[in-house]
C-alpha cells in the first residue's frame, strides 16, 4: 500500500516540505513502513518564484480538486490564514483523507470545527507545525504529559519579537531601529503588525492553553499587548533590576473560589524576568516553551521557532505519524476539552508591575505614592528614586495584585498633581510567588 500526499501551498514552509519528501523519499518508507507518494502541490500561481524546483506536472492551481481526489490519504495545509485554508481542510477530512496543518491563525480561531469534523471522519488532525516551529511543544503537551496535570505554560513563541527585544537589550537600540534591523536580515516581514503587535503569538497561546488545560481557548480569549510600546529606557530599567524584557505567553491555572474551581488564564504581553530564569536567556530569534506540571515538575522546551526548514521538520513529524496510523487502520488522539475550563478576564490575573513616575522633588511624594497603592490593595516590594529637581523619578515594583487592582492604582497615579507624567508600565514575571 502506497500513501498517498497532497501539499496545499508551497511558500516558504510548502516548498521545505516537497523537498523533504522527494528527497528523503527511502527514509521516509523505512520509517511509515510502505511508499510515501507525492501526488499534487496546491497553488495559487504555476509561475511563482520557488525556494525548490517542483518536478513538471506536480504543480496545479485547482486545489479544490486536489483535495477532493478519492486516491488522496494525507493533505498537509501550509497555506495559513482563515480562507480557503478552512474549506479545503474540512473538504479534505470529509473525502475521507487526513490532515497536517501548520495553521496556527485557523487553529486558533476555529479549532473546535475542524477538530469536529476529524472525528465525524474518523481521521487525524495534527498540527505541531504550528507553534514554535522545529520545537516538540504540541505533541508532549497532549501526549507525553497526558497523565500528568499541567499548572502553567511560560513561553517566547515569537521569533520577530523575541529578536528585536534580544537587540534593544544587548545593543541599547530602540524599537524602530531594532525592527529595522529585524526586517533588513529577513527575520521581520514588511508589514510586522502580527508579529510586534502579538496577534501571532496570541494564536499559539490559545492553542496551547487548550492542550495543556483541556479546554477550548481561542484567539479573542487572550489578552494582547505588543511590544512597540518598550523602551530603551523600559530595557535599562530592566537591567538594574536584573531582569530583561521579553514577549511572553502566559497560559495559567488560576484556583478562583474556596470551593476549588478553576479558571484559565491567558495573555500576550512584554514582561521583564529575572536574568537567572531559563527563558532569559533566549537569545536572537530564538523560541522556547517552559513548562510546569505536578509530576514532572519544571520542563523547557528550546530550539529554532520559524523559518521554512524548522517548520517543515516538525510538518514532516506529523505526517510519519499519521502516515503510520493510516497503514494501521487507527487515528491519534483527537480534541481533549472534558476540563470546559472558563477563561478569566484580564482584570482577574493575578500578577505584578513595574512603574516609572515622573514626580515632583519635594517632601511627601513617596508617601502620596505609597498611599496611593494602598487605596487599591496593592503592597509595594520596592521603590527606588533617581535623579534629582526635575529629573526626579520614582520606579516601583509591586507585590502580586489582580490586574484590575494594578491598572486601578496607575489610573490613580497619574490623576495627582504630584505626578508629572507615569512614563513606563510594564508587568514583571517571576521571582515571586
Amino acid at each position: 500500500m502506497t500513501v498517498k500526499v497532497a501539499v496545499l501551498g508551497c511558500g516558504s514552509v510548502g516548498s521545505q516540505v516537497v523537498r523533504l519528501l522527494l528527497e528523503q523519499a527511502d527514509d521516509l518508507e523505512a520509517r511509515v513502513g510502505a511508499p510515501v507518494e507525492l501526488v499534487g502541490v496546491g497553488v495559487r500561481r504555476l509561475d511563482a518564484p520557488r525556494e525548490f524546483e517542483v518536478p513538471e506536472g506536480l504543480l496545479t492551481t485547482d486545489v479544490a480538486a486536489l483535495v477532493a481526489r478519492e486516491d488522496v490519504n494525507l493533505v498537509v495545509e501550509v497555506i495559513g490564514g482563515i480562507e480557503p485554508a478552512r474549506s479545503l481542510i474540512l473538504s479534505a477530512l470529509d473525502n475521507g483523507a487526513s490532515v497536517v496543518t501548520a495553521n496556527k491563525a485557523l487553529l486558533a480561531e476555529d479549532g473546535p470545527t475542524l477538530f469536529e469534523a476529524a472525528e465525524k471522519a474518523g481521521r487525524d488532525l495534527y498540527y505541531e507545525a504550528a507553534v514554535a516551529g522545529a520545537i516538540p511543544i504540541l505533541r508532549p503537551l497532549r501526549e507525553s504529559l497526558a497523565g500528568d496535570r499541567v499548572t502553567r505554560v511560560l513561553g517566547i513563541v515569537n521569533g520577530t519579537t523575541n529578536f528585536i527585544l534580544d537587540k534593544m537589550d544587548t545593543s541599547g537600540a530602540g524599537f524602530t531601529e531594532a525592527l529595522e534591523e529585524a526586517q533588513e536580515l529577513g527575520y521581520a516581514e514588511a508589514d510586522p503588525t502580527a508579529d510586534v503587535e502579538g496577534f501571532d503569538a496570541a494564536a499559539k497561546a490559545a492553542i496551547l492553553a487548550s492542550l495543556a488545560f483541556h479546554s477550548r481557548v481561542t484567539a479573542a480569549d487572550v489578552h494582547r499587548e505588543g511590544i512597540a510600546e518598550v523602551t530603551a529606557a523600559d530595557v535599562m530599567s530592566a537591567n538594574d533590576m536584573g531582569s530583561v524584557v521579553k514577549l511572553l505567553a502566559i497560559c495559567e491555572l488560576r484556583q478562583v473560589n474556596d470551593d476549588g474551581e478553576e479558571a484559565v488564564s491567558v495573555r500576550v504581553h512584554p514582561a521583564m524576568i529575572p536574568s537567572s530564569h531559563p527563558l532569559a536567556s533566549v537569545r536572537g530569534a530564538y523560541n522556547a516553551v517552559f513548562v510546569e506540571s505536578e509530576a514532572a515538575g519544571q520542563l523547557m522546551f528550546y530550539g529554532p521557532g520559524a523559518g521554512g526548514a524548522p517548520t517543515a521538520s516538525a510538518v514532516m513529524g506529523d505526517l510519519v505519524t499519521v502516515a503510520r496510523h493510516h497503514l494501521a487502520g487507527t487515528r491519534g488522539a483527537g480534541e481533549s476539552a472534558y476540563a470546559d475550563r472558563a477563561v478569566l478576564p484580564m482584570g482577574e490575573t493575578i500578577t505584578r508591575y513595574h512603574v516609572a513616575i515622573d514626580v515632583e522633588d519635594r517632601a511627601g511624594v513617596l508617601a502620596q505614592v505609597a498611599l496611593a497603592f494602598a487605596e487599591h490593595g496593592v503592597s509595594i516590594q520596592t521603590v527606588r528614586q533617581e535623579g534629582r529637581g526635575a529629573d526626579a523619578q520614582l520606579v516601583v515594583v509591586s507585590h502580586t495584585a489582580t490586574d484590575a487592582q494594578l491598572a486601578a492604582t496607575v489610573d490613580h497615579l497619574r490623576g495627582m498633581d504630584i505626578v508629572r507624567e507615569v512614563t513606563s508600565v510594564m508587568r514583571v514575571e517571576g521571582g515571586e510567588e
